[in-house]
């Protein structure tokens, strides 16, 4: 991928309670605004679907990147990275566990992405730094995260239609807390996906970019490339 970053963040030899004093570091830096390309000026041509599976009872990873261009969808470069898994499975550290093997994956695409999706959270993470604030911050790459469960937060359920949509609150108690994410039917009559900013997006502009990504399926067509080459482990 071109213009990778000069210098990484940090070391990936961590122990789980070093990750987590890490994580609430990072956030500091996450950017929860638009900023696309250079000035914040660019428009979207390419968006990019990362997803990773596990083989080997969790001992190896599979990271997919998968490259469409935008608005059109239409894949232009597929790319699936295997390797060891070097990071215990922890809730709440599991960018630790998957970035290494995306960067990867990433760094073997072509064309550098103009976003970046992600099958996981960003900050609706419960120290805000889920693994789409992670991939963008390292790559300092627009990106935002797509789960199809809720890590954090509470909301009440949207409505019916494509389009409808409840914010994601932090806490838990009767008063309403800070929007963290938004809870997105993405196709009518179907279970929402878990959406959230991860790096240089906003949160409204993150809901309107998935649905724009979502075609005739519940999860929006680059994580849906991505989940579907994880899983079968080919590229063609």
């Amino acid at each position: 991928m071109r213009e990778r970053a000069a210098a990484p963040l940090h070391a990936w030899d961590l122990t789980p309670k070093q990750a987590i004093a890490l994580q609430k570091e990072l956030a500091r830096a996450v950017v929860r605004s638009d900023r696309f390309g250079p000035g914040g000026r660019r428009a979207i041509g390419s968006v990019a679907g990362v997803d990773a599976a596990f083989a080997d009872r969790g001992r190896t990873i599979r990271a997919a990147a998968v490259l469409l261009d935008y608005p059109g969808l239409v894949p232009v470069e597929r790319v699936l990275v295997e390797r060891p898994v070097a990071f215990p499975y922890v809730p709440g550290l599991l960018s630790f566990r998957e970035v290494p093997a995306l960067l990867e994956a990433l760094d073997r695409l072509h064309a550098r992405p103009d976003l970046i999706l992600c099958d996981g959270h960003g900050y609706a993470h419960p120290r805000r730094f889920g693994l789409a604030c992670h991939l963008g911050l390292w790559l300092d790459v627009p990106a935002i995260g797509v789960a199809k469960s809720r890590l954090t937060g509470r909301y009440e359920e949207p409505g019916p239609a494509k389009g409808d949509l409840a914010w994601l609150r932090a806490g838990s108690g009767a008063r309403p807390g800070a929007r963290i994410g938004a809870v997105l039917r993405t196709r009518e009559r179907v279970k929402p996906v878990y959406v959230s900013a991860g790096h240089r997006v906003s949160l409204r502009t993150a809901v309107a970019l998935t649905l724009a990504c979502t075609a005739r399926y519940r999860l929006p067509e680059p994580t849906r490339l991505a989940d579907k080459l994880s899983k079968t482990a080919r590229t063609s």
